[in-house]
């Protein structure tokens, strides 16, 4: 048997593949994923789900959220939703977890191999996008950036001025695992750090119209702040924007794990859209 969405959605996608790489489609799902990581904001559980071997497992529950609520912790394994057993479920099971605020979803969990249940209450959740900041010694800050979304950059600058009031002298921003989002917000994120009217990155199409210079529109927070930014191997367009940008106008230091582009960035970095 076959599923037709999917074969419809696997065709698109090829196709799209084939003819255009820089294009890209997305389905209801992928349009729910988009508007989460640009906005932060959604109804669900408020927690971090991942796939492993074929199981769900709560990767990280957000405090004071339904998930947090309702008992679960990293680790627990969830075995059914609803009416659903996960054992033969293949579609997307996220989406048995998210619908309208207050709605009530009953599930079962395995933990340290006991079977347990409990009820979850929909919320409206905002994911921040700095999850934590603080000091790691008398003189050093440190700020995790870990997503791109509409509030990225106050949420940083806000981390910014409070570490710099308790004495920072140094900062430390962590973008490792960062999955990207708005390309605005690193612009305005590398504004933090160098002066007003620098070119960051320009876009170019195949249709000139589309252009695009982005330059930093914003009195800075400091130009002078030592500043390491932290990458890794999976880091997105708007984490490379960053760290590119801000090492090219000499800005910051790179540091973090997994492969690093070799060579120097292209001065103003140019991406094909």
């Amino acid at each position: 048997e076959t599923n037709p969405g999917e074969l419809m959605d696997n065709a698109i996608k090829n196709m799209l593949a084939d003819l255009d790489p820089y294009t890209v489609y997305f389905n209801e799902q992928d349009v729910v994923k988009f508007k989460i990581n640009n906005t932060g904001e959604y109804t669900g559980i408020g927690a971090m789900i991942t796939r492993k071997e074929g199981r769900l497992i709560v990767k990280e529950p957000y405090k004071n959220y339904p998930a947090d609520k309702a008992g679960l912790k990293a680790g627990d394994e969830i075995i059914q939703i609803g009416d659903v057993n996960l054992v033969d479920f293949k579609e997307d099971a996220g989406q048995l977890l998210r619908g309208a605020k207050n709605a009530k979803i009953d599930i079962k969990y395995k933990r340290q191999g006991k079977t347990q249940t409990t009820q979850l209450v929909l919320e409206e959740v905002e994911v921040k996008a700095v999850p934590f900041f603080g000091k790691i010694d008398d003189k050093t800050g440190y700020i995790v950036l870990s997503q791109f979304t509409s509030k990225a950059s106050l949420q940083t600058k806000e981390a910014l001025e409070q570490l710099k009031r308790e004495g920072a002298e140094k900062i430390i921003l962590d973008l490792r695992g960062n999955p990207g989002g708005l390309l605005n917000e690193a612009v305005n994120i590398c504004n933090l750090f160098v002066p007003k009217n620098e070119i960051i990155v320009t876009t170019k199409s195949k249709s000139e119209k589309h252009n695009n210079t982005y330059k930093t529109s914003h009195e800075p927070v400091d130009t002078a702040i030592t500043l390491m930014v932290i990458v890794d191997g999976k880091r997105a367009t708007s984490s490379h924007i960053v760290w590119c940008g801000l090492r090219e106008l000499d800005r910051t230091v790179v540091g973090g794990g997994g492969r690093l582009r070799t060579g120097r960035c292209k001065k103003h970095m140019e991406w094909r859209s």
